[in-house]
């Protein structure tokens, strides 16, 4: 399919709780293969449904060379003790914080032909596991942030040329 454009902060579709997808249709194929497609540039590890302005629980992951993608996953584990990583998003272009994530962490959802699959992972994989489950909430990794770190962080989303 394509590649499609990523929504910006601001963009409503991504303070918006994702719903479940429901019937495996040629759209949902449509959409893994757009969210393939749209995770595959260089620096990019996830991409959310919410992100190319389709609200449904679906994303894509590119870390170390893996490529896939997950539909109505769930954020099943997360263990460790939580560190303060350096943190971005394409749709926060530019800006990125340190931001509390768990060291590891394990999805559940279903494929295109809906079978059960798991991905989990450390380092990269388990920030953008848990990055892109937030995104389907209706999250961004600002939401995280500690009071005085987000104060500097909104600053500098109002500066951005991109706001």
């Amino acid at each position: 399919m394509t590649e499609r454009q990523i929504r910006i902060f601001g963009d409503p579709v991504l303070k918006t709780p994702s719903l479940p997808v429901g019937e495996l249709d040629e759209g949902v194929h449509g959409l893994v293969e757009d969210l393939v497609d749209s995770v595959l540039p260089p620096g990019r590890a996830g991409v959310a449904a919410p992100q190319i302005g389709v609200n449904l629980r679906a994303f894509s992951y590119n870390v170390d060379g893996e490529v896939g993608y997950v539909i109505n996953p769930e954020l099943v584990e997360v263990s460790g003790e939580p560190e303060l990583v350096d943190e971005g998003c394409l749709s926060v272009p530019g800006l990125w914080f340190k931001t509390l994530r768990y060291p590891f962490a394990r999805v559940r959802g279903i494929d295109v032909d809906g079978n059960e699959i798991e991905v989990s992972g450390t380092g990269v994989m388990a920030q953008a596991l848990q990055h892109e489950t937030d995104h389907l909430d209706g999250k961004l990794y600002l939401d995280r942030l500690d009071k005085e770190t987000r104060r500097e962080a909104m600053k500098q989303v109002r500066e951005s040329d991109w706001f």
